[in-house]
């Protein structure tokens, strides 16, 4: 009986930690769901909070001026006369310049001018080379261009038009020395053998019956300049990769000049070399040689030529970077640097 009363009064095995390890888990599951509900809501506020930052913005950028955006700096905005000389990159730049200015104007004066084939292999040959020490502006049309849409500073731009000045009258100089010394020696004739000459404008009346094509000609300095401004601004694009931004703007130098030939040749019958759209290598190449017997005289040789190979040739620069800059603000792009 003792025995039989021991095994009626012995318990069921108590399930207690069962019950512990369900109320743990249910715990944490009501942990997770809560955290869960906190990561949630977190998400939540940062997607509501980064929606409202876009539409804040969306409508700042709708307020903005499109005048004043338009000719917003796209440069270096720490660039000026005080900080632009505490790195050594400038002067690397400059020295790019005065080299590439330099052989492109020697090109032009013994190939190019008449041949825009030879021109398109000497600019991308050029461009590519001094395209990584100072963007291979070589050309003051281009500098005026950039300085006007505020893609390089004021200081950087006179600094390249400096340099391009001295790269052209270097070109100038090593083609008519090795000219001189072929005189010198007797081995060519300079009654067959010239140094091509830039024909002030107004002097083309002498050669064709008492018509001037001053007009005609610096239209062709001011269309060819605008050609080659808008191309090298679409260059811009390409900018990563420095043989595709060469070939651009070569094409463009190409286009240029070819329009020149063939309206020269074709349409107004003039054989002389009266274009080279490129101010730097036109100051030294056609207006520092002039020579007048007074001083009178002399300016009024000068003034016709500064007007169509400087003056009229800075402002299509200009005027091609515009039109750029305004097609990208209608395709809804921003403005390259």
């Amino acid at each position: 009986m003792a025995t039989t009363k021991a095994k009626s009064t012995k318990k069921p095995a108590a399930k207690k930690p069962a019950a512990r390890k369900t109320a743990s888990k249910s715990k944490s599951t009501v942990k997770t769901v809560k955290a869960t509900a906190k990561v949630t809501a977190v998400k939540s506020e940062k997607v509501g909070s980064e929606k409202t930052k876009i539409v804040s913005e969306k409508a700042t950028v709708g307020k903005k001026n499109p005048i004043k955006e338009f000719f917003a700096r796209k440069g270096d905005p720490n660039e000026n006369i005080l900080t632009i000389f505490k790195d050594t990159k400038i002067i690397g730049a400059i020295i790019g310049e005065i080299i590439g200015t330099g052989l492109i104007t020697a090109v032009a004066l013994t190939l190019g001018l008449f041949n825009p084939l030879y021109m398109i292999f000497a600019y991308i040959a050029v461009t590519a080379g001094v395209f990584a020490l100072s963007g291979a502006h070589i050309n003051p049309i281009i500098t005026a261009g950039m300085m006007a849409s505020r893609r390089v500073s004021a200081i950087r731009g006179i600094l390249y038009i400096i340099a391009q000045l001295i790269g052209a009258w270097l070109g100038f100089m090593i083609i008519s020395g090795f000219y001189n010394a072929g005189i010198a020696s007797g081995n060519i004739d300079a009654a067959t053998t010239l140094l091509p000459t830039l024909t002030a404008a107004e002097d083309i009346q002498a050669a064709t019956e008492g018509f001037s094509f001053f007009w005609q000609i610096t239209m062709l300095e001011f269309i060819g300049a605008i050609i080659i401004a808008f191309f090298f601004a679409r260059a811009l694009d390409y900018k990563r990769g420095a043989f595709t931004f060469a070939a651009v703007v070569a094409g463009g130098v190409f286009l240029a000049m070819l329009f020149a030939v063939v309206v020269c040749n074709n349409f107004l019958g003039i054989q002389g070399n009266v274009f080279i759209m490129n101010p730097a290598a036109a100051f030294m190449y056609g207006l520092l040689p002039a020579s007048a017997e007074g001083f009178d005289a002399l300016m009024g040789q000068l003034m016709p030529m500064l007007v169509t190979y400087v003056v009229f040739p800075l402002i299509g620069g200009v005027l091609g970077f515009y039109i750029s800059d305004f097609a990208n603000k209608l395709s809804h792009k921003e403005l390259n640097a």
